[in-house]
């Protein structure tokens, strides 16, 4: 080992097990890390106070498990981005390190600070180490038989799993305890406002520990009945993780060399609720290709362009009954409930409520993606835009513009005891399971519910037409 200073700049990676820059910063010299604290930045970027809180107690784990390796842990606080290459430099200097380490991360802005911020140090001689982390193939790796992205999943996890390799799987143990650097101590964490975070610390407890422990639990039972479960919003039947990868609290190489195990070490076959979980996970890394190969997604522009042409409804009247949950349609109505007070949205829910915005509503999804990201406790930028846009019939993979899910039926499919619908509209509770999923005109007089707001036969063909009218 060197005995030249290495910073370790954290990011969405919140962990020491399994973390690439961490791991190599290691084997060259005594390691210090530096997180910015950037709340204002991150609201900016559509991030409310459920995402900010738990990744707030996420740097405050973090902190705990670097200082027992005695690896102190800086904090620099600033508004946004711009401020970022030159306190980095600031303090890589002052610490007297001769290199910056860290993954790489995929959004559009967070590349050009990136690029920005070697660049200063550069220009400076301190060397900078980005690895590929959050991702097993660099965007740009995995390419069409014409030299493009892929802009459709199938063929993207084909080529994935064609071409993954015992080098993008490896994991890394985290560092040795260290020799502690000299006149180097960590910082206080500071504190954000984040009081309108709904999410409890007992129920998103935050850091690698907890992440690790939920995987073992996900995959010693529930994975087994993965794939006939994980659309039953009633049911505890996916393994919850989207939050803690979202902020790098575990790794997608922790989540699928785990399934592997159990799965005879396969990954595109073998069993198929393990092997359809772990193409889950492929998925969140299609969408990270996405966001560099199909730049103005990252911009509020729709990925199949011709949809640009899409007259939607202008409706604030309308968008804030879909906010509230007072649609008239219970299952809509109890996934908006569950996203305002938890935090999290089911997945199967996420595709209904987004498609009943879009399609039943027709108001543009831009403003549904951006109150999910103000919401959700997992929401990301890649993830969060990709499933909007699918849903919308705008996106890669596109819903064809006639799939239009049928609330009431997917209700009764899904849901079919009226449990998941009880649980989040009390008015419903008291009725007669089978009349939960489309309560009549007597029902809702008695019970407070709101009567249906659109149509569901009207609502589709309006739509219709309206991306009719695009060809």
């Amino acid at each position: 080992m060197g005995s030249k200073r290495q910073l370790v700049w954290f990011r969405t990676d919140l962990r020491c097990e399994d973390n690439t820059a961490l791991h190599h910063a290691a084997q060259r010299g005594p390691v210090i890390g530096v997180v910015f604290w950037t709340p204002q930045q991150w609201r900016q970027h559509g991030h409310g106070d459920n995402k900010l809180a738990f990744w707030q107690r996420g740097v405050e784990v973090l902190s705990k498990h670097l200082d027992s390796l005695n690896i102190p842990l800086k904090i620099i606080s600033a508004e946004h981005f711009d401020a970022l290459p030159a306190q980095l430099l600031e303090l890589a200097q002052a610490l007297n390190c001769e290199a910056v380490h860290f993954n790489d991360e995929y959004g559009l802005n967070e590349r050009r600070r990136d690029r920005q911020v070697s660049e200063q140090l550069h220009q400076n001689d301190l060397s900078v180490h980005r690895y590929t982390d959050q991702v097993a193939f660099t965007p740009g790796e995995l390419l069409t038989g014409d030299g493009r992205y892929y802009s459709v999943f199938t063929p993207f996890y084909k080529s994935w799993l064609k071409n993954i390799g015992a080098n993008q799987l490896q994991q890394f143990d985290a560092p040795k305890v260290q020799t502690a650097p000299d006149n180097v101590a960590g910082d206080t964490i500071p504190e954000s406002d984040t009081s309108n975070a709904v999410i409890s610390a007992d129920e998103w407890p935050a850091g690698e520990e907890a992440a690790q422990d939920r995987l073992a639990r996900f995959l010693q039972k529930r994975a087994h009945h993965y794939e006939n479960g994980r659309d039953f919003p009633a049911m505890t039947a996916t393994s919850g993780l989207s939050a803690w990868l979202a902020l790098g609290m575990i790794s997608w190489r922790q989540c699928i060399n785990a399934a592997a195990a159990r799965n005879g070490g396969h990954l595109g076959d073998g069993d198929s609720n393990l092997q359809s979980w772990i193409s889950e996970i492929i998925w969140r890394e299609f969408y990270q290709h996405v966001l560099v190969g199909f730049p103005r997604v990252n911009c509020y522009q729709p990925f199949q362009e011709h949809t640009k042409a899409l007259v939607w409804r202008d409706s604030d009247e309308d968008f804030q009954r879909w906010c509230d949950g007072n649609t008239g349609y219970p299952l809509v109505d109890a996934a908006m409930r569950q996203l305002t007070t938890t935090g999290w949205m089911h997945n199967r829910l996420r595709m209904v409520t987004a498609m009943f915005l879009s399609k039943h509503l027709l108001i543009d999804w831009r403003r549904g993606e951006a109150f999910f990201l103000q919401h959700l406790v997992d929401g990301e930028l890649g993830a969060n835009n990709g499933g909007w846009q699918w849903a919308a019939s705008t996106g890669t993979d596109a819903s064809p513009y006639f799939r239009i899910f049928n609330p009431t039926t997917q209700s009764r499919r899904f849901d079919p005891e009226g449990i998941f619908i009880a649980e989040f509209v009390p008015e419903l509770a008291n009725v007669a399971a089978k009349k939960r999923h489309a309560p009549d005109a007597a029902t809702c007089k008695q019970t407070g519910y709101p009567v249906p707001m659109v149509d569901h036969r009207v609502a589709r063909q309006r739509a219709l037409d309206a991306f009719k009218a695009l060809s």
